[in-house]
C-alpha cells in the first residue's frame, strides 16, 4: 500500500504541474490560418508518423492511436522575438490565433512517402550543409504539441537544418503512460526505416537526432536494431542528442553496447531535478533513469567516459518548465547550445562550447581562435561533463597565448585564479568546477 501511495503521489505532482502548464490551450490549432501573415519566422517541416489520421477533425490531423507510417507537410509561423521568450511555445488563448503573439499553423497537409522525401530533397538543397534534424518527442504528447515543439527548437536554436518530425502514437494524457510505452515499442521499426531511408538519400549529407524523454527509448531501440542489422549505425547519422532520457540505466548499457563502430557523437542532457523522471523511476521499481543520474558520480562517470558520451547537466538550470523535464528546449542557454552543436556538426567532447551572452558574443566577434578558448568555458548553471576535456585542455589553451587569456578574463569576468600565466588551469582543477561558483 505504501508503494502504491508513493506512485500515486508522484503522478499527482506531475499531473498538477502539467495541468497548470496546459491551461488555456484551445482545440484545433492545426487548422491552417487563412489571412496573410507578415513579420514572422516560418518553420517548414516534414512529418513521419505511426499515428492514425484523424479523419473527423482537421484541427488534430492525427490521433493517438497506432497505425501504419504516414507523412505530412506542416508550416508553423513563429511570432517576432520581441513578443515571446526564447524557449517557450506561445499557445493561442483563443481561436483564431494572433500571429503577432501566437504560434500559428500556415499549412498542414497529408502527403505520401514519395512526396515527403521529395520535400526533404528540396529543403536540403536550400541548406548548405544538407543537414537533416530528426526530432522524436516524449511521453504525453499530442500531435500538435510535437509539431510546435520542433518548430520552437528549430527557430530558437537558429540551426540551419531540414526539420523532420517523427511522432509516435502518444495519447497525450498523463495516465496513458503504459500505453505510450508500448506505442514507443510499436514505433521503433518505423523509426529505423525512416533513418535508413534518410541515410541512403543522396540529397542528405548528414543527420542529427534529437530525442526527448520516452522518445529516447524509441531512438535507442531503432539505433540498436540498425547496428545489429548492419554491423553499425549509418555513418550519415553524425550526432545523437538524448534529452532527459526516460530509460532504465541497466537497459541503456545493453543498448549502447550493441551500437558497434563507427558510432555517432552522443550528447546527453540530464537533470537530478526532473520530477517526471523521478515519477517514472517509482513506476519502474526504483531503478534510476539515465536522464536523472549525477554524471560526476561512479559508476556513471567512468562508463560515460568509456563510451565517449558528452553530458550536459541541467540540474541547476532555470527555465519556465515547472517539472524540469523540458529544460533542454525551454532554457535559452540549453537550446542555444543545441543549435551550436547542430550548426557545426561537432561532438561536444571536442566542440568549442561558449555559453552565456558575453562569451558567445566574444567568440562570434573575434574569430575561431578566441572561440576555441571560449569553448573551454562553461558558465553556471549549465555544466558540461566532457570525457576529453581533462586530456585536451592544456594543449588547446596554451596555444592561444596570454593575450587570449587576458581578453577572456576581461570579457567573461573570470577570476584570475582560474588560469596561470601560461593560460593553463590552476593545479589540476577541472575547468567546469573552477567556473561554476
Amino acid at each position: 500500500m505504501d508503494r502504491f501511495r508513493r506512485h500515486r503521489t508522484a503522478w499527482i505532482v506531475v499531473a498538477v504541474a502539467l495541468f497548470v502548464a496546459g491551461c488555456g490551450r484551445p482545440e484545433g490549432v492545426l487548422v491552417p490560418f487563412q489571412d496573410p501573415v507578415t513579420g514572422t519566422d516560418v518553420v517548414d517541416m516534414v512529418v513521419a508518423t505511426t499515428r492514425v489520421p484523424d479523419e473527423e477533425d482537421p484541427g488534430f490531423l492525427y490521433s493517438g492511436e497506432r497505425g501504419e507510417m504516414s507523412f505530412a507537410e506542416i508550416s508553423v509561423s513563429i511570432p517576432p522575438d520581441s513578443a515571446r521568450k526564447t524557449g517557450e511555445i506561445q499557445w493561442p488563448s483563443k481561436m483564431p490565433p494572433d500571429p503577432t503573439r501566437d504560434f500559428v499553423t500556415l499549412k498542414a497537409d497529408r502527403i505520401d512517402e514519395a512526396q515527403a522525401f521529395g520535400r526533404v530533397n528540396a529543403m536540403a538543397r536550400k541548406v548548405p550543409s544538407r543537414h537533416v534534424l530528426v526530432f522524436i518527442h516524449g511521453y504525453n504528447n499530442r500531435f500538435e504539441s510535437a509539431v510546435y515543439r520542433l518548430a520552437q527548437i528549430v527557430h530558437d536554436s537558429r540551426a540551419p537544418v531540414v526539420p523532420v518530425l517523427f511522432t509516435w502514437p502518444s495519447r497525450g494524457t498523463l495516465f496513458a503512460y503504459t500505453y505510450d510505452r508500448e506505442s514507443a515499442n510499436y514505433s521503433r521499426d518505423a523509426l529505423e526505416k525512416l533513418l535508413s531511408r534518410l541515410a541512403k538519400d543522396g540529397s542528405v549529407d548528414s543527420i542529427s537526432i534529437l530525442s526527448h524523454s520516452m522518445g529516447n527509448w524509441v531512438t535507442l531501440e531503432a539505433l540498436r536494431q540498425m547496428a545489429i542489422r548492419n554491423g553499425h549505425i549509418a555513418t550519415k547519422i553524425h550526432d545523437v542528442i538524448l534529452a532527459a532520457p526516460d530509460v532504465d540505466v541497466d537497459v541503456f548499457r545493453t543498448q549502447v553496447a550493441a551500437f558497434g563502430e563507427p558510432r555517432p557523437n552522443f550528447t546527453m542532457f540530464v537533470s537530478r531535478r526532473d520530477k517526471a523522471l523521478a515519477a517514472s523511476r517509482r513506476v519502474w521499481g526504483g531503478k534510476p533513469r539515465i536522464g536523472a543520474i549525477d554524471p560526476t558520480e561512479e559508476p556513471y562517470q567512468e562508463e560515460l567516459r568509456e563510451v565517449g558520451f558528452a553530458v550536459v547537466d541541467l540540474t541547476d538550470e532555470k527555465s519556465s518548465d515547472a517539472l524540469g523535464h523540458n529544460t533542454f528546449a525551454a532554457s535559452p542557454d540549453a537550446v542555444r547550445l543545441i543549435g551550436m552543436q547542430l550548426a557545426t556538426g561537432q561532438d561536444l567532447n571536442t566542440f568549442d562550447v561558449g555559453l552565456g551572452e558575453r562569451v558567445g558574443e566574444l567568440a562570434t566577434a573575434t574569430g575561431a581562435n578566441i572561440g576555441a578558448a571560449a569553448g573551454l568555458i562553461v558558465t553556471a548553471p549549465i555544466a558540461i561533463v566532457d570525457p576529453q576535456t581533462r586530456d585536451t585542455y592544456d594543449d588547446r589553451l596554451e596555444g592561444l597565448g596570454n593575450s587570449v587569456r587576458d581578453t577572456l578574463e576581461s570579457a567573461a569576468e573570470l577570476p584570475s585564479s582560474v588560469v596561470d600565466d601560461q593560460g593553463r588551469p590552476v593545479a589540476d582543477q577541472h575547468p567546469v568546477d573552477a567556473l561554476s561558483d
